[in-house]
């Protein structure tokens, strides 16, 4: 078997899209939703596919992913162009309901497949942190003890990294509770994506 540091970026891509490790555990099936190339510079990691991503297999292709979009001022054209934007969510296919939203995303994908893909992701430049689950296995300890405090506490993640909770119109009384993430936040994060994307280019 090919190691991590030999292997191919499609050659890997192609066994992702292929897995069924936990076929058993998906109510729907096995449906990996995920965009990468070794050109991209900006990595989106968010939770899981949700059921409108797993039925059109395009990732962020719900009202959560309006509103990401909105956050970064970023066309959807540039969003979806795979050499400039991976999108590498923390369990890659729908892990199906739960009571209160969808189950957390499966942990095989983070255990057998991320240490394999985001080292070859060698030109990413910024990581969207997107959720606890995401900040929990880039940041480890340095996370703070609640998501809000993360993300209240961005800037000492940068350059590499920048967390955020997750756009879900699940988390509109967040929003509403934190006034400071829309008035500090949002303008630190669109400076960096346009530092990133320069505007006509």
């Amino acid at each position: 078997m090919l190691s991590p540091l030999t292997m191919n970026l499609d050659e890997l891509l192609d066994k992702i899209r292929a897995c069924r490790l936990c076929e058993a555990q998906l109510p729907l099936g096995p449906k990996p939703v995920l965009r990468a190339s070794a050109t991209a510079r900006l990595l989106v990691v968010g939770q899981a596919p949700g059921i409108r991503v797993h039925e059109s297999g395009i990732p962020w292709n719900d009202a959560s992913g309006m509103r990401l979009r909105e956050w970064l001022r970023m066309e959807r054209e540039r969003f979806y162009d795979q050499s400039q934007v991976a999108i590498v969510p923390m369990g890659f296919c729908y892990p199906g309901k739960g009571s209160s939203g969808d189950l957390p995303p499966r942990p095989e994908c983070r255990q057998t497949w991320h240490p394999q893909l985001i080292p070859l992701l060698t030109n990413i430049e910024l990581i969207l942190l997107i959720g606890h689950y995401a900040q929990d296995f880039f940041l480890g300890a340095r996370r703070r003890g609640t998501l809000t405090d993360t993300v209240r506490a961005w800037a000492d993640y940068a350059p590499r990294y920048f967390p955020l909770p997750h756009p879900s119109p699940r988390n509109v009384g967040w929003f509403k509770q934190n006034p400071w993430f829309e008035a500090e936040v949002l303008p630190a994060l669109r400076e960096r994506i346009r530092a990133l994307f320069p505007p006509g280019r």
